[in-house]
């Protein structure tokens, strides 16, 4: 009897560092998805960096209440599978996100990000945000234009006084 309880304080502090340490976590409903369909999901997240894991629901509500997030306790009703991401914030959101428009099957539950809990609401907005790459090149653009309007600029001058 004592080494089942081991085993369940082992993985109730595994969800809770997994908690804690990701930078977004997403929590779904996967009833009525297929054994292919969820195969294919699993990939789409595996390859982007992201751990999707099926826990049981009192396991997760112990380590939601020792990551100081019991407010998720109230999602944690009927089959729920949680992605982690320890390194894109945006990445489960969107691909779960995209995987739910195509499944009528898989429900946003909740979230948490960065530390915060999030409604279905701001799981969706944030999945609406382009990736990390995504956003880098677009400030990389904004920063860029300036220095080549002031070269073009100075260009139009130098034209300008050649041709005087």
């Amino acid at each position: 009897m004592s080494k089942v309880i081991e085993q369940k304080k082992q993985i109730v502090e595994e969800i809770a560092d997994k908690l804690k340490s990701s930078v977004s976590t997403v929590i779904v409903d996967y009833r009525g998805l297929n054994v292919a369909e969820v195969t294919e999901l699993r990939k789409q997240l595996r390859d982007a960096g992201v751990e999707y894991k099926v826990y049981k629901n009192s396991m997760t509500r112990r380590a939601a209440e020792a990551a100081d997030l019991a407010g998720l306790n109230e999602q944690l009703v009927g089959p729920n599978a949680i992605a982690f991401s320890t390194e894109d914030v945006v990445a489960p959101a969107k691909i779960l996100n995209d995987f739910a428009k195509e499944h009528d099957a898989l429900e946003i539950k909740a979230g948490v990000i960065e530390g915060n809990i999030a409604s279905v609401e701001e799981i969706k907005a944030l999945a609406s945000l382009p990736s990390r790459e995504g956003l880098l090149s677009m400030l990389l653009s904004v920063l860029q234009a300036p220095m080549r309007n002031f070269a073009l600029a100075a260009k139009a001058v130098a034209d300008q006084k050649e041709e005087a």
